[in-house]
């Protein structure tokens, strides 16, 4: 770039007019025309450009105060509390040249500084205590640095955050509907990563079991709901950073590794982002608990162990004890869970599939739950098919059916079965298409067949 036109960009950043004009009224919807902000470049941090306009009283003192007892809690041998306050701002990367980014303002900004330069820098809390339409039964419209809001807003999310009771023999426990680390890193993640061009604001919505968190932006290029564990691409990098600095989110604000870990721990659905379109991101946390057992089988695996768990580790178990398939992605830590014996691998090849560690179901006093979702001996689903073909009689019965009789078992499984039973008399297959159909076979052969099983 040359001399002349990078002066043309600094003329340009250094003459925007500071008053933010909208296309709509709507406060979900609403747009900022573009001469509102900086000329901005796809990749582009807008948080970390200079805001001419404000200068360090447009910045609340409590809100520095607090960003100095976080960063001196984070790293108490810095002297943090020793710092002139312009050197804290410097240090901190929120002024450049003596003038305020972006970042100084969505995160240390009075209220009247955030209404004349960025009023869409806002977050919306509602309590909605049913899905009627109409007003929120309470709301509170938090236009200020964000600093000092996000305590605020636990605080209004703890009111109403019921505890679940639950008791299995001996053990009582009680698990918040709502928990604190994954409420925070959610809204977190929302004011870090929200397109701060759009004049919508972050809208954190609570409901007795769940709560909805909507950003503006949609996701940043290249993250999508499904590799959102794997890939990190923060859109105001400079927010992301101060807030790891300080101690308030995980790898530059890509925490959403622990949202999904505390959700597994607490035996509650997975981040839901199917209302997530290219305008906004639509994040569902769900309180309900689904399964107490599960619960008290953590519990049981035990806080020293699970600490060395890798996200990967908490996605198998959980799809593990759904009974789902492990997919490739994830396959290469399931060794890891076999030899810690925390889950049990059952036949080979494809037709392997995966349940959690018999132990743990005789710790819960559930043998007869193992045994169910490990399936029979093959004596005895053998003896269950041949069961159903007899019955069937005369009609005869359809592969299909069989596959019913053992759902635990895949297809390839069931076959190797009724090979069995064929190459032993007991079954004859009629028929060379879709519609050819199981027989019963001799009554010698069924003799031979009890002889064996016993």
């Amino acid at each position: 770039m040359t001399d002349v036109a990078k002066a043309n960009i600094l003329k340009l950043i250094n003459t925007q007019s500071p008053t933010t004009e909208y296309q709509s009224s709507d406060e979900q919807t609403r747009r900022p025309t573009d001469k509102c902000f900086p000329q901005r470049y796809p990749g582009s941090d807008f948080s970390a450009e200079l805001c001419p306009q404000a200068g360090i009283e447009d910045l609340d003192p409590a809100a520095i105060d607090l960003l100095r007892t976080l960063w001196h809690r984070k790293s108490p041998g810095l002297n943090i509390a020793g710092r002139s306050v312009e050197q804290l701002l410097s240090d901190s990367e929120l002024v450049q040249n003596w003038s305020l980014t972006y970042a100084a303002l969505i995160l240390l900004g009075t209220r009247s500084a955030l209404g004349r330069l960025l009023g869409q820098a806002e977050v919306i809390f509602e309590y909605r205590s049913s899905e009627a339409p109409g007003p929120a039964a309470e709301r509170h419209e938090f236009r200020q640095g964000f600093l000092p809001v996000l305590d605020e807003i636990w605080r209004l999310v703890n009111l109403r955050n019921d505890l679940q009771h639950f008791q299995q023999r001996l053990f009582v426990w009680d698990v918040p509907t709502f928990n604190e680390r994954v409420v925070r890193e959610a809204v977190l993640n929302a004011v870090s990563h929200r397109d701060y061009r759009s004049g919508a604001s972050v809208f954190v919505r609570q409901y007795p079991r769940r709560i909805e968190i909507v950003s503006p932006g949609g996701l940043p290029a290249g993250i999508t709901p499904e590799n959102i564990l794997w890939q990190q691409s923060p859109r105001n990098r400079r927010i992301a950073e101060v807030l790891s600095k300080y101690g308030l989110v995980e790898r530059a604000g890509q925490g959403f590794d622990l949202i999904f870990r505390e959700c597994i721990r607490q035996s509650k659905p997975l981040p839901d982002f199917s209302r997530t379109d290219a305008h906004f991101v639509w994040l569902t946390l769900h309180g309900e608990i689904q399964d107490p057992e599960f619960l008290r089988f953590l519990e049981e695996i035990g806080l020293e162990k699970m600490a060395d768990f890798s996200t990967e580790d908490f996605l198998i178990v959980d799809l593990v004890h759904r009974e789902k398939k492990v997919p490739a992605h994830l396959r290469g830590r399931v060794q890891y869970l076999l030899d810690q014996g925390i889950i049990e691998r059952l036949g080979r090849g494809r037709g392997a599939r995966m349940l959690l560690s018999q132990r743990f179901y005789r710790h819960l006093g559930k043998p007869g739950a193992y045994t169910r979702r490990r399936g029979l001996d093959q004596e005895t689903n053998k003896a269950l098919l041949l069961k159903h073909v007899t019955d069937s009689g005369k009609e005869g019965t359809a592969f299909n059916e069989l596959t019913q009789v053992l759902p635990y078992l895949t297809r390839r499984q069931i076959q190797h079965l009724v090979q069995k039973l064929r190459q032993a008399g007991l079954v004859v297959l009629k028929g060379s298409t879709k519609s050819s159909r199981y027989y019963r076979g001799s009554d010698k052969s069924q003799d031979d067949f009890d002889t064996e099983s016993e």
